[in-house]
């Protein structure tokens, strides 16, 4: 019987920011390294901002993508837990990226739609656990397109019995009412990517019997004022062009039994300057309410074209501060 021969011995370093970031990455009296050693089984060496890593080429590769994730959450939450660690744990260890499929459609026209990165699969993880998520990211990260996705999953499994799709009709150069047609007309192109997202998870007419029968709903921001929806899975897309008085507008619409999803990219908000982004104060304000979960996700999380991570990291190097 002819034995395997052993994987071969590979290590790696990894260098931090700085000790800041060190001191949260590795946790209180470094447990949250020995929770990554244990669990991947790789001999972690910690000195100063330098990780050094050892191990096979398959734990090397998991680990790295373990304080991957563990970074963007600390640069975005200026803090790390526990959770986050077991979180991140368990979505690189234990195959999330296979398993961790929203169903859509139903009978043999069901879709299952995976996660395809790390960040993703903990946005997904974060619309099973949470009541009201906020996703935060770049272009072409998946942010609407799986909000849509979970939406669709919680109505053909009977967790809610509607879904209602928004969107802030900012008027970019122009005014809604110097727009030719009658107000579907005018509002139809600030709609029409919910309605790309819906037409390609869902068949067309299916949709259209959907929406005609008010099972779906998909409208601009400011005609969601007064209402109030129970049993609904409910999506604000483009939220960084919501204000502030939107925002408190859009989330205090949550009845019994609703989800509340709320997706934007800071770096394409389309307010005037002098009004504040409702996304961004949300973030702030909510971040720390238990049932509320803030979500960030990053170039890495691109799904697009490869191309579109290069031009978003091109972008991106116009707001970094500049070293004299």
């Amino acid at each position: 019987m002819t034995e395997t021969p052993p994987a071969a011995t590979v290590t790696r370093n990894l260098t931090l920011d700085s000790r800041e970031e060190a001191t949260v990455l590795f946790g209180p009296r470094d447990a949250y390294l020995r929770g990554i050693r244990d669990a991947l089984g790789v001999r972690i060496v910690a000195r100063g901002d330098t990780v050094q890593l050892e191990g096979s080429e398959e734990q090397i590769g998991q680990s790295e993508r373990v304080f991957a994730q563990l970074r963007t959450i600390f640069r975005k939450n200026t803090r790390l837990t526990g959770d986050d660690v077991k979180q991140v744990l368990d979505i690189v260890k234990n195959g999330e990226l296979r398993n961790g499929a929203l169903v859509v459609g139903g009978g043999e026209g069901s879709k299952y739609l995976r996660p395809r990165t790390d960040g993703q699969a903990r946005y997904v993880q974060a619309l099973k656990a949470h009541d009201i998520v906020l996703a935060v990211g770049p272009a072409g990260t998946g942010k609407t397109y799986l909000a849509v996705a979970w939406a669709v999953s919680l109505l053909r499994s009977g967790a809610v019995k509607k879904i209602v799709l928004v969107r802030p009709a900012v008027e970019a150069g122009e005014r809604l009412g110097f727009l030719p047609g009658d107000l579907i007309s005018k509002i139809n192109p600030y709609l029409r990517p919910l309605f790309d997202s819906l037409n390609d998870i869902l068949e067309v007419e299916l949709v259209k019997r959907y929406m005609e029968s008010d099972i779906i709903e998909i409208l601009p921001l400011a005609y969601m004022r007064g209402r109030t929806l129970n049993s609904a899975a409910i999506i604000l897309d483009e939220g960084q062009n919501a204000t502030v008085s939107q925002m408190k507008m859009f989330l205090t619409r949550m009845g019994h039994n609703s989800k509340i999803i709320i997706t934007g990219d800071m770096t394409q908000v389309d307010l005037p300057r002098t009004i504040r982004s409702g996304l961004q104060d949300a973030v702030n304000r909510l971040k720390n309410i238990e049932g509320i979960c803030v979500m960030h996700l990053d170039e890495a999380d691109i799904v697009r074209n490869p191309l579109v991570a290069k031009i978003v990291m091109a972008y991106d190097d116009d707001a970094k501060p500049k070293r004299s």
